[in-house]
């Protein structure tokens, strides 16, 4: 067998092309992992990106040249390829002007999950650190970011394609302006891991992830998705739990069409969330199927948008942010607990609606009771 890092620089090359794709290499022990990345750099190839934590490089390649070769290497954990996976928002017409449609600034879903009750107890969620993992966040006067990182350029967090700070306003959005979401003081970081048209890679995704983790993050919300399965995904959510993260995944759009939820809501390790109605019923648009723990509201839901705008948008997305801005909150109440203990009180004190176990979970998010 050739030696490791002499095979990883033939399958692997410098630039993209149409007949190349990205993929992902997982290595057993540190030491071959620096020394690939030693001999990389020495051959004048530069991987996609590298997460040292997960012994993880990303690098493009041709296409099914080499890679079961370098799969069934002993020192290889893992070789698979660099999926991209979609936000989990709904397409909705622009509001004509705020004043129209705004008449509180406690919206009706942040009422229905019974977030305001548990704001004086935990002081609104003050010190407890949340992550979108998501298109970035848009400045905005209804917004108060602490900080972020864009994992795909480097540069900057802000949002261009509005789906992240949609997804940031339900969580924490301060009531300054106008509306007031679930976790008003929480200290919010924009981790930009989708692009402009809502798509990213898991590599993209794993860099964020330990980026949380390395500053002491660990309530993370994830509004995306995919239908097929990454084994690395569910090895850094896997790795994130045990490092004390509350992950929340929205459960994905795909109705009843696929009998399966998508992943990284499907791992055990998220708390995936469903998609309601005003009227307290399964979204048509929600995906069916095990491991759905939770539902709350995600149709046409108002929060932030660019440019300092506000928008109604559907989706489980919309539904995600709820529970991870309740995960806050019962976090600034009770300090000291664990990732499995905040899933459990959001679960035991769901309201029961109709829809069954596949459709809604244990049933509505209720931050107030579960925080007793």
């Amino acid at each position: 067998m050739k030696p490791l890092a002499k095979q990883l620089s033939q399958t692997v090359k410098r630039t993209p092309t149409s007949r190349t794709e990205r993929r992902n290499i997982v290595f057993r022990r540190s030491q071959d992992y620096h020394s690939c990345l030693k001999h990389l750099s020495a051959a004048g190839i530069r991987p996609v990106k590298q997460v040292d934590s997960m012994r993880m490089i990303c690098c493009h390649g041709d296409k099914g040249a080499y890679w079961k070769q370098l799969r069934s290497h002993p020192r290889i954990a893992l070789v698979e390829r660099d999926r991209k996976v979609k936000a989990h928002g709904l397409a909705s017409p622009k509001l004509p002007g705020l004043s129209a449609v705004v008449k509180s600034r406690i919206p009706w879903n942040v009422h229905r999950v019974k977030a305001p009750p548990v704001w004086p107890a935990s002081n609104s969620g003050a010190s407890i650190k949340i992550a979108i993992l998501d298109t970035g966040i848009a400045r905005h006067p209804d917004l108060a970011i602490a900080g972020g990182v864009n994992t795909i350029t480097g540069k900057s967090y802000a949002d261009d394609n509005g789906h992240g700070t949609h997804v940031a306003g339900i969580a924490a959005a301060t009531g300054r302006r106008r509306i007031y979401g679930v976790a008003p003081k929480v200290e919010l970081y924009a981790v930009k891991v989708l692009d402009e048209n809502g798509s990213g890679f898991i590599s993209d995704i794993i860099e964020g992830i330990e980026w949380c983790l390395a500053r002491g993050i660990r309530i993370l919300n994830m509004s995306f998705g995919l239908a097929a399965d990454s084994a690395l995904l569910r090895n850094a959510i896997r790795q994130a739990r045990r490092r004390g993260a509350v992950i929340v995944a929205s459960a994905g759009n795909s109705g009843a069409a696929l009998s399966q939820i998508d992943a990284p809501a499907r791992y055990p390790e998220t708390i995936a969330v469903a998609a309601t109605t005003r009227a307290n019923r399964a979204a048509s648009f929600s995906s069916r199927g095990r491991g759905i723990d939770l539902s709350a509201p995600g149709v046409s839901i108002l929060s932030t948008w660019l440019h300092g705008t506000y928008r109604r948008e559907s989706g489980t997305s919309m539904s995600a942010p709820h529970v991870t801005g309740a995960a806050a909150l019962l976090r600034g109440v009770r300090p000291k607990l664990t990732a499995t203990e905040v899933a459990r009180r959001l679960k035991q004190a769901a309201l029961r609606i109709p829809g069954g176990k596949t459709a809604v979970g244990c049933g509505l998010l209720q931050i107030e009771p579960a925080a007793r």
